[in-house]
Formats: structure tokens, C-alpha cells, sequence
């Protein structure tokens, strides 16, 4: 390790020795950061996961959640749909107030 007399450094002396030291620091926790990586997934694979699997909180082979098939299209808006499930959209909402029998917006599945 190299001893500097910083008394004796000029100012651009010590601003390169504090480039060098900041970016040595850098380096060190970068380097820390691979090896802890590198362990964790080491630590991992000898559990039978991959870190991915661990840090998402879900197994990398389950599928995503899919909502479920519209049951009920909106007449006056066809992008609008309503699976039948959870709160009811409000023009199922406005319909169903104004006498509409939802039956009427069901999809026909046969078709």
C-alpha cells in the first residue's frame, strides 16, 4: 500500500488521488456484488431453483394468471366485456336499472 503525504500534495494532485479512490471503491463493491450474486445463485442451485424463481416469489413454470372469458359484451361498445365474475361494470350497472335483462348482452358461444 502506497503512503502519500497529503500535506504535501497540490490541490490536482489530490483530486486525481480522489478519482483514483472513488473509482477503486466502486470497483470493490461491484466486485462484492458479483461474488454475492454468484453465491446466491450457487446457494440456490443446490436447493433446486434458480435465483429467479426465488427472488419473484413464483416458479419460473407457472403460467400467468389469464382472466376469464367474457360472458357479456356491451351492445353499444363491443371493446366492453364482462366475464360474469367481481363487481359489475357500470353499464351492466345502467342497464340492469333501466329494466335490461342482462341475458340480453350474453355472448353466444355456440356461434
Amino acid at each position: 500500500m502506497a503512503n502519500y503525504d497529503l500535506d504535501k500534495m497540490d490541490l490536482d494532485e489530490l483530486k486525481k488521488l480522489q478519482k483514483v479512490v472513488n473509482k477503486a471503491v466502486e470497483d470493490f463493491h461491484e466486485r462484492k456484488r458479483r461474488e454475492a450474486l454468484a453465491a446466491a445463485e450457487k446457494a440456490a442451485a443446490e436447493l433446486g431453483f434458480s435465483l429467479g424463481e426465488l427472488t419473484s416469489g413464483q416458479k419460473a413454470s407457472k403460467k400467468t394468471k389469464t382472466g376469464l372469458p367474457p360472458k357479456y359484451r356491451n351492445p353499444q361498445n363491443p371493446d366492453q366485456s364482462w366475464s360474469g365474475r367481481g363487481r359489475r361494470p357500470q353499464w351492466v350497472v345502467e342497464a340492469t336499472e333501466n329494466g335490461i335483462d342482462i341475458e340480453e348482452f350474453r355472448i353466444d358461444r355456440a356461434a
